[in-house]
């Protein structure tokens, strides 16, 4: 089995070429193997299945089929349509997520960067904020407002320290990553501090709308967009079982092709191989990343790190 390209990994992001895209299992960084989540004792996240065991349970979903009662999507839009409603749901994952989780070595080693990163990530947790916070390191958060539909034409973005978002039409946002890393929080965040931002791309119909939105070319700011024009990618803790990270793919895919910049996607840009780090892949997991023109490593996420830094000779 390949290992990953360690040395060229580290040149590229040294040099701030690479965005680290976070998925579910980065997250999940440093938990025990044989773990198990409870709601109200565990020192980590629980996974998507274990969240939606606990939503059905709450909710009494009426299915006892694995299909349905591991479907975070599926069992989230009974809870917020059939058995209470948005808000509870929610208040529900506020509560789940309003907590000092373990932070893990993806996200101290990503803080520790001696160069502004672009990192996006489709988690609603707050680890990769506080291990920047922990790191006295500024930063940027922009995520999308799904559940604030006053701004469904907008993304929010919190300067610095600031404890309330400006609001800015995707194509307009005044953001430059010459000094100051920026995380993307593409299917929202649970808002710890004010608490009252809080936003969940979660249920089957706000995936369908988020889609529609890429397709659009409104969920993702014009700045961004171009960075992922120039960059490479990281997939750390990503499955490609998952649908909506399969059709976000692709329409990213299209609307790299038709962003409108300055210059155009040169033919060195068109063959850029980007990396993927992910547990016990499928065949068929292997042959989607690599349509893709990404090279999948089977790798826990942690020992990826523990590499990263004896190249980079940081401890």
């Amino acid at each position: 089995m390949p290992e990953p390209p360690y040395g060229i990994i580290v040149n590229q992001l040294k040099q701030g070429n690479v965005i680290p895209f976070l998925g579910a299992g980065a997250s999940l960084s440093g938990r025990p193997v044989d773990a198990k989540w409870n709601d109200k004792t565990a020192a980590f996240l629980p996974t998507g299945r274990e969240l939606a065991h606990q939503l059905a349970e709450d909710s009494s979903l009426p299915s006892t089929e694995s299909y349905d009662r591991d479907d975070l999507s599926k069992v989230s839009s009974y809870y917020a349509e059939v058995a209470a409603n948005r808000a509870d749901l929610i208040g529900c994952l506020h509560q789940t997520l309003d907590r000092d989780y373990q932070i893990g070595a993806i996200h101290r080693f990503l803080a520790d960067a001696d160069v502004p990163l672009l990192i996006v990530t489709t988690n609603y947790d707050d680890l990769i904020e506080r291990a920047f916070q922990a790191k006295g390191k500024p930063y940027h958060l922009v995520a999308y407002p799904t559940d604030h539909k006053e701004l469904a034409a907008a993304v929010l973005w919190w300067k610095p320290g600031a404890a309330d978002p400006e609001a800015h039409a995707p194509k307009s946002l005044p953001l430059s990553l010459s000094d100051t890393t920026i995380i993307y929080k593409m299917h929202g965040t649970v808002d710890r501090q004010a608490n009252k931002w809080d936003s969940y791309v979660i249920t089957e119909e706000d995936y369908v709308d988020f889609l529609a939105r890429m397709t659009g070319q409104t969920a993702i700011p014009a700045r961004l967009m171009l960075e992922f024009r120039k960059r490479r990618f990281l997939f750390l803790g990503y499955g490609l079982r998952d649908w909506n990270l399969r059709v976000m793919l692709r329409h990213l895919k299209s609307a790299l092709a038709t962003t409108e910049t300055t210059a155009p996607l040169t033919d060195a840009g068109e063959d850029l191989r980007s990396w993927a780090i992910q547990r016990n892949p499928s065949e068929l997991e292997r042959a989607l990343w690599l349509a893709r023109k990404v090279n999948i490593y089977d790798l826990e996420i942690d020992a990826f790190v523990g590499k990263l830094r004896e190249k980079m000779g940081i401890a």
